[in-house]
């Protein structure tokens, strides 16, 4: 059946390609984090390792939340590490790296996961596709959020 949600095709192709990017950055994320969580060591460790599972916990319900939205569009999610390796800008952590360096990276990655968002944001306006918008400021919030928190405990 065709769908007539008063979005164009071709709009919604364009919506569901960016939305398979921030897919594909929080689930590296989500892993990356989860890694983190595993493997964190140090004085900070109970600390780290708690809010590593809230994360990670919260990514996994925004990847649902991100593929939902492709499916709801149209289009098939990505769903495989090697689609996800392609799409996201966010790279696997090599090794274990030390606490701080978790922290740094987890910045980064939060950070790119906002910006993946926030370049969805001309195409979805264009196409009045309100339903995109709000899951896309709710991600960036959240996510800007948890950099901010992650930073302050570099300092």
């Amino acid at each position: 059946m065709e769908i007539d949600i008063g979005i164009k095709q071709s709009d919604r192709e364009q919506i569901a390609e960016g939305l398979s990017r921030l897919l594909a950055d929080s689930y590296t994320l989500y892993l990356k984090t989860h890694n983190f969580h595993w493997n964190v060591t140090g004085p900070m460790f109970q600390t780290l390792h708690i809010m590593f599972e809230e994360h990670y916990t919260e990514l996994a319900e925004a990847v649902d939340v991100i593929a939902e939205r492709i499916r709801s569009i149209g289009f098939p999610a990505p769903g495989t590490y090697k689609e996800f390796s392609e799409l996201s800008t966010i790279k696997e952590e090599p090794g274990v790296p030390s606490a701080t360096d978790m922290i740094k990276r987890s910045v980064e990655g939060h950070e790119a996961v906002v910006r993946t968002a926030r370049s969805l944001f001309p195409v979805v306006e264009s196409a009045s596709d309100e339903a995109t918008a709000d899951l896309l400021t709710q991600r960036i919030q959240l996510h800007e959020k948890t950099a901010w928190m992650l930073r302050s405990l570099l300092e």
